[in-house]
């Protein structure tokens, strides 16, 4: 059963009291209340609500689920696919690895700059348990690699997010809750996991109010919080020890107001620290709505987006100064195959790509305008700002070119990095191509978000989630010549070598236009498959091949993963 039609049934069962489902007079040996964090209106350190029994005996019940996972493993799931079998997925680096205490590292190239003076996390998908069904690689239990840095010294740790999903299949010993991308397999499996999933419901061993997501995709800092994000659950806020350690604080559900889910991609207002988020629900209507948070981390009211009458996956969006761009794309959720224990995405190849701009302040959704904007499929959004007295909205993104692989087959991916342009009077919208060659996972200077920026930086696709190298891009030559490519930089790793997503980090993060733009470093882990090690780059952004400056030896390896971010040491004791 994946998550998306348990998802579904969950909130089916959803006005029907509490009593029909669990008996209010014994406690679940799975779940004691420090065990399991609770979604409150503050963020719990790891406090959860005691989950209840039924009057059958769990032990028995467990032990025959067990047995009917197995059973449906071994007889009744078809040949798998290799983008879900565990065997292939898991992997190379693709393997998970054990939690790594804080460990003292060895820099063995150059020396670390002073304004690395904080921490480097990034997230990424790492299974607890190794999965006995079908298996996605989106659908990893988080894990966060930290390189915290201070006075020239690294010090290295990977830690699990403790979610509520992995505190509950820690206590098991097995993977308990059902998967949102794994378990689209065959429609009878999914019926049985189906059953299964709910008589654990009513048995206690889990409680779907508690959020069901891994927190394996993205970091974000607001609020005076940094949390670890996933954009089927609600953040996990996270701290930094002095020692580097890396300790998950609990859920976060700003006061109660945050039901459900929340962006892997929030955007922060450098100006204001406003921050911009959205959820979408791929299955009840209306899909799209838009959120915005005060800089003291008090959620205003939700605006849902009826206009978008198709469940489209929408994984990020963009701001300017004025207004929040929403991608309307060809990938979407497909509930046909939700029902059928197909996939849960699909393509639309009938459907042309929008994008909707709304003012960032709106009350309600009569002033969203929706622009056509064919063949140009954004799941990642770079950059977005104003130009001609704000009369012109201007998006870079990555450009999606072979949806149809997007879920079953990411090798085949091939995104190109575009600029597209929206008059605003005219309606009119053009788009030109900033590279051809195959880039995501990019980044800016974050003090430039939401304005015209010069520099992006971009993971050289070698498939994707893998990445050879890291490329500089000059958005300013498309003023020059529009058929001309942007790139005026690249960093090639060598042999075997991939890196994740890179991450630029300015020399001076208190007076960041008094300089140049690019006047910084591009950090990432890159991994070496040849002798399995791991390490922690820094690149000089301003040079003409992003020259190493400094190589930091990593305990153990980092598996391929998503987003990071770079928490400067102030922020870090503020935490």
């Amino acid at each position: 059963m994946n998550a998306f039609t348990f998802s579904f049934t969950y909130k089916l069962l959803l006005p029907y009291p509490k009593t029909l489902l669990f008996s209010p007079n014994r406690k679940s040996s799975y779940a004691s209340p420090q065990a399991i964090p609770k979604k409150s209106s503050s963020t719990q350190h790891n406090k959860l609500k005691p989950l209840k029994k039924s009057l059958l005996e769990p032990s028995f019940l467990e032990v025959f689920l067990n047995a009917c996972d197995d059973f449906i493993d071994t007889y009744i799931d078809p040949p798998r696919h290799p983008f879900i079998d565990p065997e292939c997925v898991l992997s190379d680096n693709f393997a998970p690895v054990d939690e790594l205490p804080p460990t003292e590292c060895e820099v063995v190239k150059g020396t670390l700059p002073p304004c690395l003076n904080g921490a480097y996390i990034r997230n990424g998908p790492n299974p607890q348990y190794f999965p006995r069904g079908p298996f996605h690689f989106f659908d990893g239990d988080g894990m966060l690699h930290s390189t915290k840095i201070s006075q020239g010294k690294a010090i290295f740790c990977s830690r699990y997010v403790k979610t509520y999903k992995y505190l509950v299949e820690k206590k098991a010993g097995y993977s308990v809750i059902p998967n949102v991308f794994s378990d689209f397999n065959s429609l009878i499996a999914l019926v049985i996991r189906g059953a299964m999933s709910i008589t654990r419901i009513i048995i206690g061993q889990f409680d779907p109010s508690n959020g069901f997501g891994p927190a394996n995709t993205s970091l974000a800092l607001f609020g005076g919080k940094l949390f670890a994000l996933y954009e089927s659950d609600i953040p996990y806020a996270i701290k930094l020890a002095p020692n580097g350690d890396i300790i998950t604080i609990g859920s976060h559900n700003f006061d109660e107001n945050l039901s459900i889910n929340m962006t892997a991609h929030p955007k922060i207002d450098p100006n204001t620290n406003e921050v911009f988020a959205f959820r979408y629900d791929p299955i009840l209507f209306p899909y799209l709505t838009y959120v915005r948070i005060h800089p003291n981390g008090v959620k205003s009211h939700d605006l849902p987006i009826f206009s978008m009458t198709r469940p489209s996956f929408v994984h990020d969006f963009a701001i300017t100064k004025n207004y929040a761009i929403f991608p309307d794309i060809q990938i979407e959720m497909n509930l046909l195959g939700l029902i059928t224990g197909g996939a849960p995405v699909g393509t639309n190849s009938r459907k042309v790509p929008r994008l909707g701009v709304i003012p960032r302040y709106a009350i309600d959704e009569s002033e969203m305008r929706w622009f056509e904007v064919p063949g140009f499929n954004m799941m990642h959004a770079i950059n977005a700002w104003e130009e001609d007295n704000g009369d012109t909205i201007v998006v870079t993104a990555p450009n999606i070119l072979s949806i149809e692989h997007f879920l079953k087959r990411l090798d085949l991916v091939h995104a190109t990095i575009e600029q597209v342009k929206i008059d605003l009077k005219t309606g009119r919208v053009s788009r030109n191509l900033m590279s051809k060659r195959n880039l995501e996972l990019a980044c800016i200077n974050r003090a430039y978000i939401g304005k015209k920026n010069k520099y992006i930086y971009a993971a050289i696709a070698d498939p994707l989630p893998k990445a050879k190298g890291v490329v500089k891009l000059d958005v300013s030559m498309l003023e020059i010549d529009q058929q001309h490519d942007c790139i005026v930089a690249t960093r090639i790793f060598g042999p075997n070598c991939f890196c994740s997503e890179p991450f630029f980090v300015p020399k001076d993060h208190d007076n960041v236009f008094a300089v140049d733009e690019d006047d910084g470093y591009v950090v990432c882990y890159m991994h070496n498959e040849s002798t399995r090690e791991s390490s922690f780059m820094v690149m000089d952004a301003k040079t003409h091949d992003l020259e190493i400056v400094a190589v930091v030896k990593l305990p153990h390896r980092v598996p391929y993963g998503f987003h990071g971010i770079f928490v400067k040491e102030s922020d870090l004791n503020m935490l």
